[in-house]
């Protein structure tokens, strides 16, 4: 029985190895936000959601390992104690095709309310989140744990709705038709941001120039699903 003691232990080694010699460090991530500072914004340059005599905007510094990833305006919502949700700001190139060959290739800068983007602390990654019939100038999100309720328009234009989302669920929890909708002529704002109520979860629109439509919303659990691991920490293959 001694005799194979030693290619026994050989092989528990060997076992070890593979399962953690070869295994990559946890790569640690720094997510934080930059201070606030302000550019010039107007109705010219974002027509669709420049609040009137609003002429700045106030943005800041998305930074992942100390890089500039993106630019955000507006609060920071935390969806879990890893995630959190912050509209981007969008930085656009203004300069028509007519416009001097000087001035276009410099460009025309112009800054714009973007789409709202989920970030993961731990692993780093930052997701645009697709909200559906969300309109940039129309939807003022009111969060609520990973739900998100606001506004929302048709892809026609004619339709104003009332709308919760649930991040990462393929379909809206609520979806209900409030009124139609003018672009040429409606009130600005459409929609005053929706009020949340706890318990029980109840969710109330405030459409311009109706009365107010509430609902009850049945809970349900989160559908947010977070990275366990790295990518980092694949183990290496052996050769």
């Amino acid at each position: 029985m001694r005799r194979f003691a030693g290619p026994a232990i050989l092989l528990l080694f060997c076992v070890f190895d593979l399962l953690f010699v070869h295994a990559a460090p946890r790569k640690t991530h720094t997510v934080v936000l930059g201070a606030v500072r302000k550019v010039a914004y107007s109705k010219t340059g974002d027509p669709a959601a420049a609040a009137p005599g609003e002429d700045s905007l106030k943005i800041r510094a998305l930074l992942v390992d100390g890089v500039l990833k993106e630019w955000t305006t507006g609060d920071a919502h935390d969806v879990t104690d890893r995630s959190f949700v912050v509209r981007r700001a969008l930085r656009l190139n203004d300069a028509l095709p007519s416009d001097q060959p000087a001035q276009e290739a410099k460009g025309e800068w112009v800054w714009q309310r973007g789409p709202w983007l989920l970030v993961d602390r731990v692993a780093g990654h930052i997701t645009a989140l697709k909200l559906p019939d969300y309109d940039p100038g129309v939807s003022q999100v009111a969060w609520f744990r990973d739900y998100a309720a606001y506004c929302g328009l048709t892809p026609s234009g004619k339709s104003l709705y009332a709308v919760v989302a649930q991040i990462a669920a393929r379909k809206p929890v609520l979806a209900k038709r409030l009124a139609a909708f003018d672009a040429a002529n409606h009130s600005d704002p459409a929609c005053a941001q929706p009020d949340w109520q706890r318990e029980p979860l109840h969710i109330t629109f405030h459409p311009a120039g109706k009365d107010a439509v509430a609902y009850d919303i049945v809970p349900g659990s989160a559908v947010l699903v977070e990275d366990s691991d790295d990518e980092a920490e694949t183990p290496s293959p052996t050769q």
